[in-house]
């Protein structure tokens, strides 16, 4: 009888030991974490937010929110925006307004002549206010052979890339899920994206490599970036799945994944494009951007 309630004394004592030893270490798991989101950024990725996904916000307002947190971009802004944002110092990182609409695509030949016209007309406006990427789209299949889609977007991207070559412009192909969010997508896998860009053979076309449409489509994020960067001119984050947040109640380790894209050289931007979900925006907006910031 003593014997084992000397026993159990020892494990209580144990226990109580470790609970302290766990406590201190989430204690100071807890500072670490508060420190990460003091200071400056590191400045390893350059950092930016989609515009339309903080719509609640004026652009003077999200200006004001980008620059107190500390970076300086917004992604797909048209050119009756960037006075506001010139006016604030912050840049466009993906221009949009040349498109006709995400399922009329290069990939449909019908589409060819009005976007030849449309872009050729938003590449002087992009390089003439001192940006660089603009965002264009495949289009939906249409019961299409994706081969053909490639043979098509090949043919309607080179009548233009020319032109944006000589303007210093980058088209940027976005890479959108067909699952969930944009049914019959035809570049909705990286496979079919990379594929175009070698076929285009020009450093003034890439792919917008969405991390959130490419988890649902393929998963492998990281094999995908390390394989394949020298073809992704731009990223987009979001939690999978709902397309919010992304913290640690989604299924993507994105701290992970922007240390892989570090570590290939890449010197362009990720922008948050996630749905904000919690009370305050901003505050997310913050967090995602310190969770990037590797």
């Amino acid at each position: 009888m003593n014997e084992v309630s000397s026993s159990r004394r020892n494990l209580l004592k144990s226990s109580l030991v470790a609970g302290a030893g766990l406590a201190a270490f989430g204690a100071g798991r807890a500072a670490a974490q508060d420190a990460a989101t003091e200071g400056p950024l590191r400045g390893n990725l350059r950092h930016s937010v989609a515009r339309w996904t903080f719509k609640d916000l004026s652009v003077e307002q999200l200006c004001a929110a980008v620059k107190d947190i500390g970076f300086s971009a917004i992604d797909l802004v048209g050119p009756e925006d960037w006075p506001t944002l010139k006016a604030h110092g912050i840049d466009s990182s993906m221009c949009n307004g040349a498109e006709i609409s995400l399922e009329e695509g290069f990939a449909a030949t019908e589409f060819h002549d009005e976007l030849v016209e449309r872009y050729t007309r938003h590449i002087d406006l992009v390089a003439d206010a001192g940006y660089r990427n603009l965002i264009c789209f495949s289009g939906n299949r249409n019961g299409m052979d994706p081969e053909d889609g490639l043979k098509n977007a090949e043919t309607g991207l080179k009548r233009i890339l020319g032109h944006a070559e000589d303007r210093g412009v980058t088209l940027v192909m976005e890479l959108l899920n067909s699952k969930v969010n944009h049914p019959d997508y035809l570049c909705d896998h990286s496979a079919w994206g990379v594929d175009l860009c070698k076929r285009v053979g020009s450093q003034n076309f890439g792919l917008l490599y969405d991390i959130y449409h490419m988890q649902i489509m393929e998963g492998d994020i990281i094999a995908t970036i390390r394989e394949n960067h020298q073809y992704f001119a731009h990223y987009h984050t979001a939690g999978v799945p709902g397309r919010h947040e992304i913290g640690d109640d989604q299924e993507l380790n994105y701290p992970a994944i922007c240390r892989a894209i570090v570590e290939t050289g890449f010197g362009g931007y990720i922008a948050q494009e996630f749905k904000p979900e919690a009370p305050d925006p901003i505050a997310s907006l913050r967090e995602a951007v310190r969770l990037c910031d590797v």
